[in-house]
């Protein structure tokens, strides 16, 4: 019999997982031993092992890959070139993701449904009780102007300890973008982890760490020439070893896809997606609409016909999907270019990993629409005094497209760019969340998207770099 290929393995897995999590999530309570010893066994083959084993590799390809890459290259200007299309491309990918959810938002209102709706007459209720607690502690009329400091203080305090007894830690790393501008951003998000120990860096996987003393590196190996050359042979070599590496683990993936997506649909189950029906199905149009933009600009721009690039990055695709992981899939990503679509090794080995680390389409999207959507559920109340407006849109818009490049190389990165974006516009941070409930399943969608923007911007600055190199021959 014909051997089935691993990209069909891997989609038969995912089928078989989300038919099997699916059907514990419905037909068997959460508390049978059988379901919970399942889950913890899926979860130990997916998550621990098949995600924890891909992570393992994350900081010694970054620093091998890019190393190898800038290298063979044939000089180092030829690195500003291509680090300069890499830029453009990315932030117009990243632009017209935040635009696409902004208007599909703006036009579907998810936020005005009924559902959404039901959640904001909750809160008003809540708030009411609030009030009247406030008076009755301080005596102060929390109407009256001169007193609504103290009311908003005393709001925040009561809805932060009720989300931090839920998820402190969350609840803590949001409550530390309090009054962080984009200078701020920048500073404490990007340079400072660039200018990291980069013995750190690679303990901590720090990418950006990484990624900034691995281009120091290849552009004084570039610099220095012959002398340089035993370093050049050794990270070439580490490079094809850790690509060994990933073929091993991916050997793997069927099985472990297979637990990932059981794991997830058992413990989550469709009930989470329902509540917030129409915020979810604005965010998955948004990402489906983005992604065909994404196809368009590599048949376009790199004239490669949709399904070959579409077979090609297959592998990654489901991979992204089923870990969540931009990060944990860039090995997978790297094999798919260079193999599949026949991205030239100086391209990939610096684009993928840089692309992993700063270009987030999906997550941008993801933040902007979730933002505008607590928006138009909450605005207007007693804590919430923002309501969407054109220049509200815009803030939201471009802080979107800024934070998800700043945060991406931090834990909980989703969750950091949307309390800094909020606090741009005024929203206090627990309301955030409310979109917590099916940020998982959301998550698989939007690293999928990632994956998909990082594989498409190497294939479309490889194919530029051609042109040029074709040019500079004539």
């Amino acid at each position: 019999m014909k051997k089935i290929s691993l990209h069909n393995q891997i989609f038969i897995a995912m089928i078989g997982g989300l038919i099997v999590g699916l059907g514990m999530n419905m037909f068997v309570a959460p508390d049978n031993v059988i379901a919970e010893h399942a889950i913890w066994w899926m979860d130990l083959i997916g998550r621990d092992i098949f995600i924890g084993g891909l992570k393992m590799i994350i900081a010694p390809l970054v620093l091998a890959s890019i190393v190898t890459g800038i290298t063979t290259l044939p000089r180092a200007e030829a690195l500003g070139q291509i680090g300069g299309k890499m830029a453009l491309y990315y932030v117009g990918t990243t632009s017209v993701a935040v635009i696409i959810g902004v208007s599909l938002i703006l036009l579907i209102q998810p936020g005005k449904r009924d559902a959404s709706q039901e959640v904001r007459a909750q809160r008003e209720a809540e708030l009411e009780q609030r009030r009247e607690a406030f008076e009755t502690s301080t005596g102060l009329d929390p109407t009256a102007a001169e007193n609504r400091s103290q009311y908003l203080e005393y709001l925040a305090q009561e809805d932060g300890a009720t989300a931090s007894s839920s998820s402190a830690t969350h609840f803590q790393r949001m409550q530390e973008t309090e009054g962080v501008g984009l200078g701020t951003l920048i500073k404490k998000q990007l340079l400072t982890p660039m200018l990291t120990n980069p013995f750190s860096s690679l303990a901590n996987a720090n990418t950006l760490g990484i990624i900034f003393f691995s281009v120091l590196i290849g552009l004084a190996c570039l610099v220095l020439g012959e002398t340089a050359a035993p370093v050049v042979k050794l990270f070439s070599a580490m490079n094809e070893i850790i690509m060994k590496i990933t073929l091993w683990i991916m050997m793997l993936s069927p099985v472990a896809i297979a637990c990932l997506m059981g794991s997830t649909m058992a413990t989550l189950g469709f009930d989470a997606l329902a509540s917030l029906g129409w915020y979810s199905m604005t965010i998955v149009l948004a990402l489906l609409i983005h992604s065909v933009f994404i196809v368009s600009i590599v048949s376009f721009l790199a004239r490669i016909k949709p399904m070959f690039f579409l077979r090609g990055i297959r592998d990654a695709w489901m991979v992204a999907f089923s870990t969540a992981s931009s990060a944990a899939t860039l090995p997978v990503t790297l094999h798919c270019v260079t193999e599949k679509l026949e991205v030239s090794d100086e391209v990939a080995d610096f684009s993928l990993p840089v692309g992993a680390t700063v270009n987030m389409d999906g997550s941008a999207l993801h933040e902007a629409v979730a933002i505008m959507f607590l928006i138009q559920v909450y605005g207007g109340l007693d804590d919430v005094s923002v309501v969407l407006t054109f220049a509200n849109t815009v803030i939201i818009a471009v802080t979107a497209v800024i934070a998800s490049a700043g945060v991406a190389a931090i834990p909980s990165a989703g969750l950091v760019a949307m309390a800094i974006i909020a606090n741009a516009v005024g929203l206090p941070l627990h309301y955030i969340f409310m979109v917590l409930a099916v940020d998982r399943i959301l998550d698989m969608c939007r690293t999928a998207t990632n994956v998909m923007g990082d594989a498409a911007g190497a294939v479309v600055v490889n194919f530029w770099e051609k042109q040029r190199q074709a040019r500079v021959a004539d």
